[in-house]
């Protein structure tokens, strides 16, 4: 695939069209995360933050299972990392990279739909808070699962507060509390709900069909907006959008976007 790797350890990439599925590929370990595969999927995001021809990215487990959180024999080993007197702690260096990665899904300018069966516990969870758009089938499983074992959510937490608000988050977090996808649904964890992976897989299709109506830097101009919004005053967010809105009018796209409604047919990024 241009532009990206042409093997990855831990990862499966497949383009289509405008659409790159990125498969977390780890099955054997319910797609626990170690160091191989978020700095994997940090190259990947990297890359797609220049790429204006991908508009969706969508992501998913191998082996029915969305991601099971962090791989405790790798977490085991960095606890033992001894810190230089004057120098912060390796644990939260490595920790805070974890924060660095979802940053860089949270703000990519493409559309991030989750797609999750099994579970998205733990780092998981997190990674699927940073999506745009979330599917899950009935019985996913769902938890903020570190103070269970004496660890602190610490990278997760504000991005699932973001996502659902600081009640709910300070409920699943000091509770470790499991649950399952009409939970996930009633909380604002995903937006839709399927009775399986058959119906998972054919709601995905239909999200990609409408994301694929909407115009891509429209797409990244918009959440780029959105995304100022609780974290900068009123005033300020709307003369960002301001700047934006003209940015996007001046573009060509406005201009196809325009002609196309005015002869009554599909734009031309809704066919390629």
């Amino acid at each position: 695939m241009t532009d990206f790797a042409p093997k990855y350890q831990t990862l499966l990439l497949h383009r289509e069209r405008s659409r790159l599925h990125v498969t977390l590929n780890r099955p054997e370990v319910k797609n626990a995360l170690n160091p191989t595969l978020i700095g994997e999927l940090k190259a990947v995001f990297e890359i797609l933050r220049d790429r204006r021809d991908i508009k969706v990215v969508v992501l998913r487990g191998a082996g029915g299972t969305f991601c099971a959180g962090a791989d405790l024999k790798n977490m085991e080993q960095s606890f033992r990392d001894t810190p230089k007197p004057g120098a912060k702690d390796p644990i939260a260096v490595n920790n805070r990279e974890y924060g660095t990665f979802l940053e860089m899904v949270n703000t990519t300018p493409q559309v991030v739909v989750a797609a999750v069966e099994g579970y998205a516990i733990a780092g998981g969870f997190g990674l699927l808070c940073v999506s745009d758009v979330a599917i899950c089938t009935e019985d996913a499983g769902f938890a903020m699962s570190e103070t269970a074992i004496g660890i602190v959510p610490a990278q997760i937490a504000p991005f699932v507060a973001a996502r659902i608000g600081v009640p709910q988050t300070r409920h699943l977090a000091l509770t470790a509390s499991r649950f399952k996808g009409p939970e996930a649904l009633r909380l604002g964890i995903v937006h839709h709900l399927v009775e399986d992976s058959p119906a998972l897989d054919a709601k995905l299709e239909e999200i990609l069909k409408q994301i694929d109506r909407c115009a891509p830097l429209a797409n990244a101009l918009t959440k780029a907006v959105v995304m100022k919004v609780g974290g900068e005053p009123l005033s300020s967010v709307l003369d960002f959008a301001a700047d934006k809105f003209a940015e996007a009018r001046r573009s060509p796209e406005a201009a196809e976007g325009l002609r196309a409604f005015a002869e009554k047919r599909p734009p031309r990024w809704a066919t390629e």
